[in-house]
This record gives structure tokens, C-alpha cells and sequence, in this order.
């Protein structure tokens, strides 16, 4: 889901990239990097997204990135301040980008 967040986001012109790389580089450099992986959304992320302890917003997409990150018990590496707002309630492990 991080994959289409960041595609929207760049096409709309809402986002440049590092290297102004096109969001397939971009995601090729990241998976290349030591610790990163791909994950596919499996039905346990699906049902967990709208699981979510606390309050958090409806955006789908947002909402399958934060169920992986506490599925994997990984951080969430993020600028979006409301994902940065939900990791100071303890519900999610997040790295200001």
C-alpha cells in the first residue's frame, strides 16, 4: 500500500522524490537497502487494518500501512503527521522521514 500512496502522491505533484527517481526506482533502491523486504497484504493486514486500536482516521491506505507495521512489530518510516499522532498514543512504532 506504501507502493500506491506514492505513486498518487507523486503523479498529483505532491511529492518529489529523492533523485527525482520515478516511484519504481525509488521503491527498487528501498528494497535493495539492508532490512527492507516487500509485503504482500495478506487477509490477516486487510481485517487488521480496521481493527486498529484508539482512534484513527479512515484512509485505507494509511490503515493497511499501520496494520503491517504492528503486524511485523516494525516501524512505520513516515512524514504523515497523523500516523506520527497515532505513534504517540503507543499503538504503533513510527520514524519521523
Amino acid at each position: 500500500m506504501a507502493a500506491i500512496e506514492l505513486a498518487q502522491k507523486s503523479a498529483a505533484g505532491k511529492l518529489r522524490l529523492v533523485d527525482d527517481l520515478s516511484p519504481r526506482d525509488y521503491f527498487a533502491r528501498v528494497l535493495a537497502a539492508p532490512g527492507f523486504r516487500e509485503v504482500s497484504v495478506s487477509v490477516e493486514i486487510a481485517l487488521g487494518a480496521y481493527q486498529l486500536p484508539g482512534h484513527f482516521h479512515k484512509d485505507p491506505a494509511d490503515r493497511l500501512i499501520v496494520a503491517t507495521a504492528r503486524l511485523l512489530d516494525a516501524p512505520v518510516v513516515t512524514i504523515d503527521r497523523r500516523i506520527l499522532a497515532y505513534s504517540q498514543l503507543g499503538h504503533v512504532d513510527a520514524i519521523a522521514y
